[in-house]
């Protein structure tokens, strides 16, 4: 019995269909690699429409700044500040970091070169501003000789008011000097040097204007005496800490190398609070220190 059931399973076992070894997946093809399509960049002077440049393969992703490297390697005196690129003789000129494949142009695109003139970055276009006034109110403190009579020359006032007035002037733009180097962001980072000249005459002439007469031999201290004095100082150093908060807060906002501009908002900073009536309030109180030195 027992021989014919073991018979009986093994006919069983070998009339099973064997299961059928499974199928291996097959390989995916490889990816085609994305055909790039190069743009053809040609560079023209807006004003002569002479072909200053001719770049092939240039790729889509590549930015105006690129662009203008590209160009500077050609042209070495024309350095990448000192380029206006536009996509119209007359037109805006085109950002830094806007990108080639994102512009309204085709595969073949045409910019019109302007050239800026000689560039001076923007921080030491203060430090040239900051540093005049200071050395120039200085030398009429000291009272150096050709700028009084020569009986006058390198005495110092009798009037305490009047050194006061010089270590107001002088703080006031050793904190400009010290903000414009650990400071100040700078959205741009150039202006054209022929303006130098205009944004420094004011504050250089100002402040001899203004020196010469606090620091004559002749002068007189204010009419209502120690209260005045003491009310002006206490502006003084309520517009001194106002104007530094807000320099600040807009650091504060703008990340180092970006360009982007944020709308700024009072904080629980006091001094920031009129932010909501005013946008620049670094000039607001910069103005009434203005009105405070007069």
């Amino acid at each position: 019995m027992d021989t014919l059931a073991l018979e009986a399973k093994s006919a069983k076992n070998d009339g099973a269909p064997t299961p059928a070894p499974s199928a291996k997946p097959r390989p995916k093809p490889p990816k085609k690699p994305k055909r790039i399509v190069y743009f053809e960049v040609e560079i023209v002077a807006a004003k002569t429409k002479e072909k200053l440049l001719l770049l092939d393969k240039v790729e889509p992703t590549a930015t105006i700044l690129e662009i203008k490297s590209m160009f500077h390697k050609s042209h070495p005196h024309w350095y990448a500040a000192r380029q206006s690129l536009c996509l119209d003789p007359k037109g805006k000129p085109l950002r830094d970091e806007e990108i080639l494949q994102e512009l309204p142009v085709g595969t073949t695109a045409t910019f019109y070169f302007k050239d800026l003139g000689a560039q001076i970055a923007w921080g030491t276009v203060f430090l040239i501003e900051c540093i005049g006034p200071l050395v120039i109110y200085l030398l009429f403190y000291f009272r150096l000789p050709l700028i009084y009579a020569p009986k006058y020359e390198f005495t110092t006032s009798k009037h305490w008011v009047v050194h006061i007035a010089c270590m107001c002037h002088t703080f006031h733009y050793a904190k400009r000097i010290l903000e414009t180097l650990f400071v100040h962001r700078f959205s741009h980072g150039t202006m054209p040097m022929r303006n130098i000249f205009k944004n420094c005459s004011y504050h250089w002439c100002f402040a001899a204007w203004m020196a010469y007469y606090i620091n004559h031999p002749l002068y007189t201290p204010p009419y209502y005496g120690e209260i005045q004095v003491k009310t002006a100082l206490g502006i003084f150093l309520f517009c001194q800490l106002g104007n530094f908060s807000i320099h600040m807060s807009l650091r504060n906002i703008k990340h180092a190398g970006s360009k982007a501009k944020k709308i700024p908002y009072p904080t629980k900073n006091p001094f920031t609070w009129i932010f909501a009536l005013v946008s620049c309030p670094n000039y607001t109180y910069e103005w009434e220190l203005g009105l405070d030195s007069r």
